[in-house]
């Protein structure tokens, strides 16, 4: 089974999970501006929510997908708003590729709030949902 991560974290919440992630399924995590160059039976795309928005990156990245993909898992982090998963799904159904009904997504820190979330515990239940998609 061939699997990627990718994410773009502004303040390394998402990056956090991604590492996360990517360690436990055997993977390395890179960035959203990191092109997928083959096909994947799974991708685990990171984002978090800017001003109310799945950032530009991550955007770019999608509209770039040029290989075939079984489906994407979506995780995300943030402060106010609960998960990317809805405006992500909007963008990969414009490109045709499934998204996983499953995903992962936690409080980020930004400020005062949620501070050093993502935890270790965090990380932990991240790894663990990974492991559990790749099974």
């Amino acid at each position: 089974m061939k699997i990627a991560v990718r994410y773009y974290s502004r303040g390394g919440n998402t990056k956090k999970l991604a590492d996360a992630i990517a360690k436990a399924v055997g993977v390395e995590a890179l960035t959203a501006d990191t092109p997928l160059k083959e096909d994947v039976d799974i991708l685990f795309l990171g984002s978090s929510v800017y001003a109310y928005g799945v950032d530009d990156e991550i955007k770019k990245f999608i509209a770039g997908i040029d290989v075939r993909i079984g489906k994407v898992v979506n995780f995300s982090t943030a402060a106010l708003v609960k998960s990317t998963y809805k405006q992500v799904g909007k963008l990969l159904a414009q490109k045709n590729i499934p998204q996983a009904k499953e995903e992962f997504y936690c409080r980020g820190s930004f400020g005062l709030m949620h501070k050093g979330r993502p935890n270790e515990a965090d990380c932990r239940v991240a790894a663990e949902f990974a492991k559990k998609i790749v099974s």
